[in-house]
């Protein structure tokens, strides 16, 4: 395992959190009133150490920026991306309702002085009941509108808000395997779409994190840290069970406690040289209100271990 000074090294690393290690999956109570309301969300946040947050599902922080920029400037929190939900395989005739999404999320990140987008493909299968919604294989015509609809949108992003796009690997979308996550980078510009490396994700689709730094290192803008419990993921990857209710089951850990090892990849991450946002993001929907905090907690504390 790599080791890092206290002090180390991890100079380009900035390290923050977000809702959903907070159990918040939805933009507000009423799509489920056991996720914790905004302002506690930020209070618990800062109280935990962390200085960089991400916005979340739009509508669950205030969407005024004038509003969001005092409730997280009297905490001490700023907004390091907005994130963004997308269909883009599907073709041209989606691109407006994407751009519809987009632009409002945009508009808010921009206002708060971020710099990044997170995109997540949609899933091929809902996350909560199962149901399969489209094959989990894309044909070459797919492929093909997947990667020209990406780099379209990582050039009007950064024309239009100034933002740069960092696409994220998921389970139950069609990036989700060491196989498609390179088809994806070797078919897209390299000037126009970077990736948003979950570890946790690309763990759970079997992938090696600090491998892909090193090979695609150029194309790394942005981290999410998470990680498995590999004994829930070998469970979950056997009966075939739906990212929803695999989270539900724990699949995703607190670290230490997981796969992979963070330390290894946040030196690989150092390495690049490069200015690197790392937001812990521990999927844990639903959670009774006062698990985060704790959590949350050790989780700065072991980040810090490690020089981050």
């Amino acid at each position: 395992m790599t080791s890092l000074s206290p002090q180390s090294s991890l100079s380009r690393i900035r390290v923050g959190s977000a809702p959903d290690s907070w159990g918040v999956w939805f933009p507000d109570d009423s799509d489920d009133p056991r996720q914790v309301p905004w302002q506690r969300f930020l209070d618990e946040v800062a109280r935990s150490g962390y200085e960089w947050i991400e916005l979340g599902p739009y509508g669950y922080l205030p969407t005024d920026p004038a509003v969001l920029t005092e409730e997280t400037a009297r905490r001490g929190l700023q907004v390091s991306a907005g994130t963004v939900f997308t269909g883009l395989h599907r073709g041209p005739d989606v691109w407006e309702s994407t751009w519809a999404h987009v632009s409002d999320i945009a508009a808010l990140t921009q206002a708060m002085g971020a710099s990044h987008l997170v995109v997540i493909p949609s899933f091929w299968r809902d996350d909560k009941t199962g149901e399969v919604l489209e094959p989990s294989t894309l044909t070459a015509e797919q492929w093909r509108h997947l990667t020209t609809g990406t780099e379209r949108l990582g050039r009007e992003v950064r024309e239009r808000y100034g933002l740069e796009i960092v696409v994220h690997p998921h389970a139950d979308t069609h990036i989700d395997s060491e196989e498609n996550v390179a088809r994806f980078l070797d078919g897209t510009d390299s000037s126009a779409v970077s990736l948003c490396l979950d570890t946790g994700h690309y763990a759970y689709c079997g992938g090696d994190s600090v491998k892909l730094i090193e090979t695609y290192g150029e194309r790394i803008g942005y981290l999410h840290l998470k990680q498995v419990d590999p004994e829930i993921l070998a469970e979950v990857r056997a009966g075939e069970v739906p990212f929803g209710p695999a989270v539900a089951r724990g699949v995703m850990c607190e670290p230490p406690s997981g796969v992979p090892a963070l330390e290894p990849v946040l030196a690989a991450a150092q390495k690049l040289d490069l200015d690197l946002f790392a937001i812990v993001e521990q999927d844990m929907y639903p959670c009774e209100p006062d698990k985060p905090l704790p959590i949350a907690q050790r989780t700065r504390a072991f980040l810090r271990s490690c020089g981050a």
